[in-house]
């Protein structure tokens, strides 16, 4: 069966690597273009668009789907279109190319968590549990049909990318097995049934700390922007970054965003219990250990996180 491949960032790759693996030809991949990265701003390919490079796969570039890029994809006579994490809308005229449609691995239980951002919110919402589904595209957002499910546990300490690194690789397995059953004429879509929850894309402003409010939802949030956008604090007007943070549930007496040395632990208040940190990186600084930046303060006494 001819695939095209659309993805862009490195969560997308085991799923092209798994169809390459599974026998499929993959007669394109669409990816984003290439884009500025680093402090030097360097002109660097999509980890998709590397990885399809190395296979020789021929690569469409496109910020988005117009008339020209659908010719594109309607030369290359895909059978089916798989898609993961591309980074824009699929219109109805791209839609209609491929004789099978377009199934997208969105990572996850759908109709929970429809949107850009589904493993960070589930993380940030405090969810036991999220997984990973297969699902035929429409133009509405992540409303179609589900092929296929699998469900993974969400640990006290798992950060957002963490998570979605594991299911990167097991919603590969899933997206293989459900080309595998659209290909042997199988493969059966059942209508989603659920509390529909949205997951925009996250901002800047989402990794920002309110440590007025209870540890456990500040450590939720930490977890659940890690590693983008980050966690972040301000301190006299300075942006300060943090990596996710410990809950210490012993200990409530310090104030929202007040900062105690309590050995080598490096605690600050919340609205409940004190929290922990492990890292931290200062403006202008690199990150380094929570313990060796108070110990660098001559006052810690007065360091209150705003």
């Amino acid at each position: 069966m001819r695939v095209l491949f659309a993805g862009t960032p490195a969560v997308a790759v085991p799923s092209l690597d798994a169809l390459v693996e599974a026998g499929f030809e993959i007669v394109a991949v669409l990816t984003r273009p290439d884009a500025p990265i680093g402090r030097k701003r360097v002109l660097t390919p999509s980890p998709v668009a590397a990885r399809a490079a190395e296979l020789g796969i021929d690569i469409i570039h496109a910020t988005r789907v117009d008339e020209a890029v659908t010719a594109k994809i309607a030369a290359a006579k895909p059978d089916v279109a798989a898609i993961v994490a591309y980074g824009g809308l699929i219109p109805r005229p791209a839609l209609d190319v491929p004789p099978h449609g377009w199934i997208n691995l969105h990572f996850s239980l759908l109709p929970a968590w429809r949107g850009a951002a589904p493993v960070q919110r589930a993380v940030m919402a405090g969810d036991d549990v999220t997984g990973a589904v297969t699902f035929l595209l429409e133009e509405g957002l992540d409303t179609g049909p589900v092929f296929g499910t699998l469900t993974e546990g969400v640990g006290p300490e798992d950060t957002a990318g963490a998570l979605l690194e594991r299911l990167s690789r097991s919603g590969a397995v899933l997206l293989a097995q459900t080309l595998s059953a659209v290909e042997a004429g199988r493969a059966a879509a059942q209508q989603q049934v659920g509390d529909v929850s949205l997951a925009p894309k996250l901002t800047i402003d989402d990794g920002r700390l309110d440590w007025k409010q209870p540890a456990l939802a500040i450590g939720r949030r930490a977890r659940g922007v890690t590693p983008e956008p980050g966690a972040w604090t301000t301190l006299d007007g300075q942006r300060v970054k943090l990596e996710p943070v410990r809950l210490r549930p012993g200990d409530t007496d310090l104030q929202p965003g007040a900062v105690f040395l309590d050995g080598k632990s490096v605690l600050v208040g919340t609205g409940s219990h004190a929290v922990e940190l492990t890292r931290i990186q200062p403006s202008g600084k690199k990150m380094m250990a929570a313990a060796d930046w108070a110990r660098g303060m001559a006052t810690l006494e007065s360091v209150v996180f705003e």
